[in-house]
């Protein structure tokens, strides 16, 4: 049986779109973000991709940059994956990035390279759920759609007092149910999705206190006038990360760096890493690894651990900085190993390596 959400109080949803919009004008100068200077469809559209899960002021050299080398969705769409992947290096969640060339070939060939404007056909897009294909249908066309995502879900709890648990899907369905009946359609609905944006990360801050005498909604905020805005939203524990512990291997042949490249399939799918070993191993754990598949170490250097957190999994890294006697050198390496060699210079301009990995990168470029 599918379970019946309240949301309460929904009579003064109108009076909170009432106030939005103007507040939203009258301080978007404060927030300037350039994929708002032209809202573009394509525009549009990337910035949600690349704002999903990262701060809007982290994402502006990222977007800035990928504009310039892809200013086009056919560009896009034409990109070499390398390419992609280097663009996007830092941004994380590298499936976005493989979801947006995917989408781009479909659109170049199905719909002469524009960006469709049904609601429906975004869906089927890869990588556009309802809350971008909400997103672009306001920002980019007007549409009367609200984009329910955290902080939307943050701002209404706190204006609604209400006390449902927002980690579950169907509230989200059930807060945008209670939006659209309200929402306008032209320029003012984009507005209204970007004034909840802007509030929810300026004001109704997620983690402590909230900037309640600087929100436009104070004089309405249910939540505030009961004392209870740092108790809600409600939001009940995601699972337990797991844990996995891994050795990162620097393994130097003069200037030339090893890269592996990850499986086509799961996590971090496709893209290079350094070599790496499951479990935190010693020096002699590392040297058995080496001559087994025919290599010798001139010289070791432990390096500090490291952490990096996904969503479901929390690496702990350990890693070695190995420089390899020549005569075991890059061609038994090659012949036993699935490695590509790089000078640190190929290795800067070329070839993608996710973040997880980017806390070795200065023991590579430091100079002895």
């Amino acid at each position: 049986m599918r379970q019946k959400i309240n949301i309460p109080h929904q009579e003064i949803i109108p009076a909170i779109l009432q106030e939005l919009p103007g507040w939203y004008r009258q301080q978007a100068g404060d927030r300037e973000l350039p994929w708002r200077t032209s809202p573009t469809p394509y525009h549009t559209w990337l910035s949600e991709i690349m704002l999903q899960q990262t701060r809007a002021t982290a994402v502006i050299p990222y977007y800035e940059r990928f504009l310039e080398a892809l200013p086009t969705i056919e560009a896009l769409a034409h990109v070499d994956d390398e390419r992609l992947m280097k663009l996007w290096q830092g941004l994380g969640y590298y499936s976005r990035a493989r979801n947006l060339k995917k989408a781009a070939i479909i659109i170049t060939e199905d719909y002469d390279g524009k960006l469709p404007d049904d609601f429906n056909t975004l869906l089927k897009l890869p990588g556009i759920g309802r809350y971008t294909a909400s997103a672009i249908g306001s920002i980019a066309f007007g549409q009367p759609r609200p984009a329910v995502d955290g902080n939307v879900l943050r701002v209404l709890s706190r204006t609604l007092a209400s006390s449902a648990d927002i980690a579950i899907p169907a509230v989200k369905t059930a807060m945008e149910q209670a939006l659209a009946p309200h929402y306008p359609a032209g320029q003012t609905a984009g507005d209204l999705n970007q004034a909840f944006m802007d509030l929810g990360a300026t004001i109704c801050l997620p983690n402590g206190e909230p900037h309640c005498t600087r929100c436009p909604l104070e004089r309405i905020c249910l939540a505030h006038a009961d004392g209870i805005e740092q108790e809600l939203p409600l939001k009940s524990s995601p699972r337990q990360r797991r844990l996995e512990k891994h050795t990162i291997l620097l393994l130097k042949q003069g200037s030339a760096i090893a890269l592996h490249q990850r499986p086509s399939k799961g996590l971090l799918a496709g893209l290079w890493e350094f070599p790496n070993l499951p479990g935190k191993l010693s020096a002699k754990d590392v040297k058995t690894w080496l001559q087994k598949h025919g290599l010798l170490a001139k010289k070791l250097q432990a390096l500090p651990a490291a952490k990096h957190v996904f969503s479901h999994v929390e690496w702990q890294l350990s890693g070695w900085l190995v420089e390899l006697v020549p005569a075991s050198g890059l061609s038994a390496a090659e012949d036993k190993l699935p490695f590509n060699w790089v000078t640190p210079e190929e290795l800067a301009e070329r070839y993608s390596l996710p973040s997880a990995f980017q806390y070795y990168f200065p023991y590579i470029y430091r100079k002895k």
